[in-house]
């Protein structure tokens, strides 16, 4: 069944409204996945479904979760996307982590939280146990960059340097972003940012599915904008998309040439809203390797058994549901 479905358009379809930040970062999101051999049947899905199930959209079942774990094993690319500053949500990340190394796999680990431009730092800490977390957060400009309590995402960076994994930082630097969102795409490609961190090289692809639900998206999240406004943060969208999008190229064609013995897995940790029906990501690494790439998307979503619509949906090929935040939850905008 597994080959069958690598077989198909393994790009997975994601769906969840992310907050737009008035000059930038423009997606929060998330979702998650069930557990074996049931049919998820409209008269009563809501009464099986619980946290840590984990559901393949395309058949509408329940899965048995360390099957499915063992699945993923099987693929290039793993996307997952979160709701941001979730713990529950960390916790599947490194589930997954734990049960792929476990299982002889050594994973890269993208994280959409650092900069391209904080790179080397990630692997200076990453590498040297004796640099103090300060030290490497002024380095990596996380407060420039995303902000926030690192905290809640160092379980990941401490999982990399127990076993020696690497972590890419997949976001362009948040000044170029910032840029686009100005002055919009024409102008700001004009900029020596540009060709320093290779951008001037790439296509910034407006795919038209794309554009029909992100566009949407920005609208209605950040209501009192005018057309222009709108237009250049949906371009800075792309760019960011297209940005992490040749991360994983690079470091997916990176682990196609390596000589390494180990088995070799990306896993991508973003917001849910640059997995959504595969359109941010996915598809543009999918484009970049002509379809000929193995990847799954798993969304993570809180469990609230009075949203089962949105449990319906195919958001990507997997959710996992999780227990809710503490800060309950997420705010959606309609």
């Amino acid at each position: 069944m597994l080959a069958k479905r690598l077989r198909r358009d393994n790009i997975g379809r994601g769906y969840h409204l992310f907050h737009v930040a008035v000059l930038v970062f423009l997606f929060t999101v998330s979702l998650g996945c069930l557990q074996h051999g049931r049919q998820v049947s409209d008269s009563n899905a809501a009464g099986e479904w619980r946290p840590w199930q984990v559901l393949d959209t395309r058949t509408g079942r329940i899965l048995s979760t360390s099957d499915w774990l063992n699945e993923l094993t099987l693929y290039e690319v793993v996307y997952v996307g979160e709701e941001h500053y979730h713990a529950h949500h960390i916790e599947a990340a490194l589930r997954i982590l734990e049960h792929l190394r476990s299982n002889g796999v050594k994973p890269v680990i993208g994280m959409e939280m650092f900069g391209w431009d904080g790179q080397g730092a990630l692997d200076d800490y990453v590498s040297n146990k004796n640099l103090s977390k300060s030290d490497f957060l002024a380095q990596v400009r996380w407060t420039q960059n995303w902000g926030g309590a690192f905290e809640e995402y160092e379980p990941l960076v401490a999982f990399a340097r127990t076993h020696g994994l690497s972590v890419r930082a997949m976001n362009p630097p948040r000044p170029l972003i910032r840029q686009i969102v100005k002055v919009g795409l024409a102008e700001a490609r004009k900029d020596p940012e540009w060709q320093r961190w290779g951008l001037h090289q790439e296509e910034i692809v407006d795919d038209p599915a794309y554009r029909a639900r992100i566009f949407d998206q920005i609208q209605r999240c950040h209501g009192g904008g005018n057309g222009d406004h709108f237009q250049s943060m949906y371009e800075a969208s792309m760019v960011r998309d297209e940005g992490m999008a040749m991360t994983i190229a690079t470091s997916l064609n990176d682990l196609r040439r390596s000589q390494e013995k180990a088995r070799r897995i990306i896993v991508s940790y973003t917001g849910g809203g640059h997995i959504q029906y595969g359109l941010p990501v996915p598809q543009r690494v999918a484009r970049r390797f002509s379809g000929q790439v193995k990847q799954a998307t798993v969304y993570l979503m809180s469990f609230d058994g009075t949203k089962t619509d949105e449990m319906r949906e195919r958001i990507a090929d997997y959710i996992w549901l999780t227990p809710m935040s503490k800060k309950g939850p997420p705010q959606r905008c309609r």
